[in-house]
């Protein structure tokens, strides 16, 4: 009765109408209809009515969804609303993903589906008021694309490498502030209610946080078969909480990690330091903390970046018209050894697959010189033995401190070298792109 109470009272106040006119016992069926009937009395056929947060609602009234059927239905065959919209929104996304599936009322009833996707760098820098790209870089690996977590902080936003290291002390790795957790995973998932209580699927997220990327590695570390984590990997996967991909020249190799990097940086940083955290420690505990910061959070994040400019951002020929950017593990000739590949652009349209660019993204304080250069074209021959085409396949080079005079000297001359710094990841410059 509150909720409906509620409703009808936001209703009355949207329409500037007395809230006496709705029933006290006024159902929901009635409820709907008389909103959609008032929205559409002040804007016509274009009136629009909201309701955010609907597995919440639906936590006490399940029968929404039918009931929005049920309105959909009759404005279609004549006998309702012949206009008029409804966006239904939540943040829980596991509910939010069943509404159109299956057998569910919604299924083949609305006509956008979208998932708004966390800030990307540049808008992240926006958002935050941030200028300096390397500060940037670091908020976002440490606290991601999500907006909301702004207003957790009261805190002005840190311009400066200095600044940032305060401000991650007094913030994130303060007791006292509404950005220090203690569960971050546990946090996230008591919101969604699928997932209410389940030890295992805090488990697995935390298992992946610490470094765990396939099925196998998770059972080994949480003592279980894999076999019984495919269903709940599943459910974290499809619901937003664990991303999972595939190498493209291994397609056996499951890559699994998590989706926000706040939960990584918390499984990283803030609990192994928790006692000294919690004692006053916080800005010994981040000075301490950093090798694993740069190794295991900043540089991995950096590659992401530079996976997402090239995926999103580039102008399709800096990666030879490829469609798939993701990263890959090659063995040499020989099988002696593995090397990684950060970047890797290709096409597997055709039997033989053709790779448009693979390319070096290190994080590290340094300059990029002619080594990381010279490895590349190394790898590029390793592709071409194992039958992959790399005859138009460019060298790229992502650094966060930029390049020596050397190693621009030596692209300039092959002119088959992309160098791409960190403002141009930023869309602040554009990347050093020598034609081949």
């Amino acid at each position: 009765m509150t909720a409906r109470r509620r409703f009808a009272d936001d209703v009355a106040r949207y329409a500037g109408v007395s809230s006496d006119l709705f029933r006290d016992d006024a159902g929901w069926e009635s409820l709907l209809d008389s909103a959609i009937s008032l929205t559409m009395r002040r804007r016509g056929a274009s009136g629009l009515l909201v309701i955010d947060e609907l597995p919440y609602w639906m936590s006490h009234s399940p029968e929404l969804p039918g009931l929005i059927q049920l309105l959909y239905d009759r404005s279609q065959t004549g006998h309702g609303h012949e206009g008029g919209r409804v966006i239904v929104c939540g943040s829980a996304m596991s509910v939010m993903n069943n509404l159109l599936s299956g057998t569910k009322a919604l299924r083949g009833r609305a006509a956008v589906d979208m998932r708004l996707q966390p800030f990307d760098l540049s808008t992240t820098a926006q958002h935050w008021g941030v200028d300096d790209p390397a500060t940037a870089l670091r908020l976002h690996a440490t606290l991601g694309g999500s907006p909301g977590y702004r207003n957790l902080t009261s805190s002005r936003s840190p311009q400066s490498l200095q600044e940032f290291d305060a401000w991650v002390s007094a913030t994130i790795l303060n007791p006292g502030q509404a950005l220090f957790s203690r569960s971050e995973a546990e946090y996230l998932l008591r919101e969604d209610p699928q997932f209410t209580g389940s030890a295992l699927h805090y488990a697995i997220i935390n298992a992946v946080a610490g470094g765990a990327t396939s099925p196998a590695k998770i059972g080994g570390l949480l003592e279980r078969d894999r076999t019984s984590l495919g269903r709940p990997l599943e459910m974290l996967t499809s619901s937003g909480y664990l991303d999972h991909s595939t190498d493209p020249l291994w397609e056996r190799r499951p890559v699994i990690t998590v989706a926000d990097p706040i939960i990584r940086f918390h499984n990283l940083i803030t609990v192994p330091n928790r006692d000294l955290i919690e004692t006053g420690g916080s800005v010994q505990a981040w000075r301490e903390s950093q090798p694993t910061f740069v190794s295991r959070i900043l540089g991995p994040h950096f590659e992401e970046c530079s996976r997402e400019w090239l995926r999103r951002h580039a102008a399709p020929s800096l990666r030879g018209g490829a469609n798939t950017i993701a990263s890959t593990v090659i063995n040499d000739q020989g099988g002696r050894a593995k090397h990684e590949i950060d970047v890797i652009a290709l096409d597997r349209r055709s039997d033989r697959t053709t790779v448009g660019l693979i390319g070096e993204a290190k994080a590290t304080l340094v300059r990029r010189g002619p080594a990381d250069l010279e490895r590349l074209v190394r790898l590029r021959e390793i592709l071409r033995g194992q039958g992959h085409d790399v005859t138009s396949t460019r060298l790229a080079i992502f650094s966060l401190e930029g390049f020596h005079s050397d190693l621009v000297t030596i692209a300039r001359r092959r002119g088959d070298v992309l160098l791409v710094d960190l403002p141009s990841l930023f869309g602040r410059t554009e990347p050093s792109v020598l034609p081949g």
